[in-house]
């Protein structure tokens, strides 16, 4: 079955739309019709994809104006009588085509206090948790760096304010950190005043698109910004000096 595919190329200074009829077999993916394109029709185009099977996050791209991972975005969701646009993210400046600069979350990485666990806590047996402890963080750890939350987020996307919000995906991060019960770094300043947990309004854009299915907003950011209301405007704690000790 033929399929028209509206595919961007070009680079940070100019590019567009450019339309390919493939040919689309049954069960294929998007990241397959991309390959067909390149190999038969456009060499030079330029596509990121490692293991193609939704865990290295490495195709994310806009599939008809909505974050998608390629490998994971079925053809027979789509009609052969509409065309299928492929564009790069938005929220990252483009390399080639549909390969994007990603490399300021790196930095943001970067800026994260890391793990620092209580040496008290450890005894024979080393680091004990309690099981529910472990699930809670765990989820957090199954991001696979996809960056479609950073993409989708309209603080970053529309408002373009990397200067001051890190990021649903570095949300998630710090809640691993600042949740885990054998860590004692306190991120809550930071998670305020260098990372910008105000600038996010609960629209949860991110978790729809999560291809985890984390809950970053639920589980993640509003625990972050409670814990900031507690230490910060919560009028009984500012009284009795409460919500300092790091919360677990």
């Amino acid at each position: 079955m033929k399929y028209n595919f509206k595919v961007f190329r070009g680079d940070k200074d100019s590019g567009g739309l450019v339309d390919y009829n493939v040919d689309v077999d049954e069960g294929m993916v998007v990241l397959d019709v991309i390959h067909r394109i390149q190999a038969h029709q456009a060499n030079d185009l330029a596509v990121r994809w490692n293991c193609k099977a939704g865990k290295c996050g490495s195709c994310s791209c806009e599939i008809n104006g909505k974050p998608r991972l390629s490998c994971m975005t079925r053809m027979n969701e789509f009609s052969p009588d509409k065309p299928v646009t492929v564009t790069p993210v938005k929220t990252f400046p483009v390399i080639k085509d549909l390969v994007t600069d990603v490399s300021w979350n790196y930095e943001q990485n970067k800026r994260i206090k890391p793990f620092k666990p209580d040496p008290k806590k450890k005894d024979a047996k080393g680091y004990v948790m309690f099981q529910e402890d472990v699930d809670r963080v765990q989820e957090f750890r199954k991001c696979i760096e996809c960056y479609l939350c950073q993409d989708v987020c309209h603080v970053l996307r529309d408002h373009d304010r990397k200067d001051k919000f890190v990021g649903p995906r570095f949300m998630i991060r710090l809640a691993s950190l600042e949740m885990h019960p054998l860590d004692t770094e306190d991120r809550i300043p930071a998670v305020r005043d260098e990372y910008g947990s105000g600038f996010c309004n609960i629209t949860r854009c991110c978790t729809d698109v999560c291809p985890e299915k984390i809950q970053i907003t639920d589980n993640g950011i509003i625990p972050l910004k409670e814990r900031v209301v507690d230490r910060y405007y919560d009028p009984i704690a500012r009284i009795f000096g409460g919500g300092k000790k790091k919360q677990k």
